[in-house]
């Protein structure tokens, strides 16, 4: 059975896709404009009743909140594909902590500059520059405890590729790109050099080539 994904334009739909590749599971896109507000059509609420991508339909099963869907994704094709879960109990506790870490301390951040910087101009809305500065400086103090800890390892979990790492690829491309913050990244050297690592991964360019963004 084909998995479906609805929303690939978006970010947070892009890290499941992007999961799938490094899994080699297929899949079939849906796609959901935002800017139309497709996600508060019925037909869409039935799938996730708070209106938010990403969700998946995996036959019968539905699953949507990007991270869980990883999280399955990952433990379900463990033996296929990249191993993205650490090899043991304490790899993977590592990957779970680092998860947290982007979920809960690196999001938040980038998530307001993207609907700031991004989605406001779409809406027609004004952008609370107040806000964005806020979520500047919150962003660069979580920048500043990766740059300490990729000073010690490649990767956030330590010296190996994981959902971890391929979390924060699709929000950071917009950090890089259509936000015009490279130097948050560039400023920091250990932080630069894994993201040219985790940014230059034949999955990442496969997504990119095969889901559009709306904001170029």
């Amino acid at each position: 059975m084909v998995v479906k994904v609805y929303g690939p334009a978006y970010a947070s739909p892009k890290r499941v896709i992007l999961c799938l590749v490094e899994k080699e599971i297929e899949f079939e896109t849906v796609p959901v404009d935002l800017i139309k507000g497709e996600q508060r059509s019925p037909e869409y609420l039935k799938l996730q009743p708070f209106g938010e991508l990403p969700v998946i339909q995996d036959g019968d099963f539905i699953l949507y909140e990007s991270r869980a869907i990883m999280r399955y994704y990952a433990e379900k094709y463990r033996s296929q594909g990249t191993e993205l879960l650490g090899k043991t109990i304490e790899e993977r506790g590592l990957v779970e902590q680092w998860l947290e870490v982007e979920a809960h301390n690196y999001n938040p951040a980038i998530y307001e500059l993207t609907m700031q910087l991004l989605f406001s101009p779409k809406f027609g809305r004004p952008v609370d520059e107040k806000l964005v500065k806020e979520s500047d400086e919150k962003l660069g103090k979580t920048l500043d405890v990766y740059e300490e800890r990729l000073s010690k390892s490649k990767y956030l979990a330590g010296d190996f590729f994981s959902l971890a790492d391929l979390s924060h690829i699709p929000f950071t491309h917009y950090l890089v790109g259509p936000m015009g913050r490279q130097h948050m990244i560039r400023d920091r050297k250990h932080v630069s050099a894994w993201w040219d690592d985790i940014s230059n991964r034949p999955s990442w360019k496969k997504v990119l080539e095969l889901c559009k963004t709306p904001f170029g």
